[in-house]
C-alpha cells in the first residue's frame, strides 16, 4: 500500500509516517518506481507506535517496545519494566502539575483583578512581594 493508505490504515499523517521510516522505525519496501510499498505489517507497527506514542511512551521507549513486540522470546518483565518506568515519570509529572496548579491558584485568589495597577501575579512572576489591596 501507498503511503496515504498505510496513513489512513494506521490513523498517522503521512508526515509522521516518513518520520518514522527516517529514524528506522519502519522500513518499506520501495518499488521500481522508487515509491514507498508498505505492508500489512508495516501498518500494524506504525499503528503500534501511534497507539504508543499517544501513551506518552518517547521515542526511544517506542523503538524499545517494538523491539520487544517483535521478539517471540521476549520476557513480559522488560515490557513491563519499561511501562514502569515511564508510568513513574507520568506520576512525577502530575505531582509537578499539581504543584503549579496550587501555585496558581494561591496567586489568581489573592489578586482583586479590578482596576487597581497592583498585582500579586505580577509581583510574584518578578520575584516581588508586593500585596494587592
Amino acid at each position: 500500500m501507498n503511503i496515504s493508505e498505510v496513513a489512513q490504515a494506521s490513523g498517522l499523517p503521512a508526515k509522521t509516517i516518513r518520520y518514522y521510516e527516517e529514524i528506522d522505525l519502519v522500513r518499506p519496501a520501495r518499488g521500481a518506481n522508487g515509491y514507498r510499498d508498505f505492508s500489512e505489517q508495516d501498518a500494524h507497527k506504525l499503528t503500534f507506535l501511534g497507539r504508543s506514542r499517544s501513551l506518552g511512551f518517547s521515542i526511544e521507549e517506542c523503538r524499545t517496545l517494538l523491539s520487544l513486540y517483535e521478539d517471540r522470546e521476549r520476557a513480559s518483565a522488560d515490557v513491563k519494566s519499561v511501562a514502569a518506568v515511564h508510568l513513574d515519570r507520568i506520576a512525577e509529572k502530575i505531582e509537578e502539575l499539581q504543584a503549579l496548579k496550587a501555585t496558581l491558584e494561591t496567586l489568581v485568589h489573592s489578586c482583586h483583578g479590578d482596576g487597581r495597577p497592583d498585582c500579586p501575579i505580577l509581583d510574584d512572576l518578578a520575584g516581588t512581594k508586593a500585596a494587592c489591596a
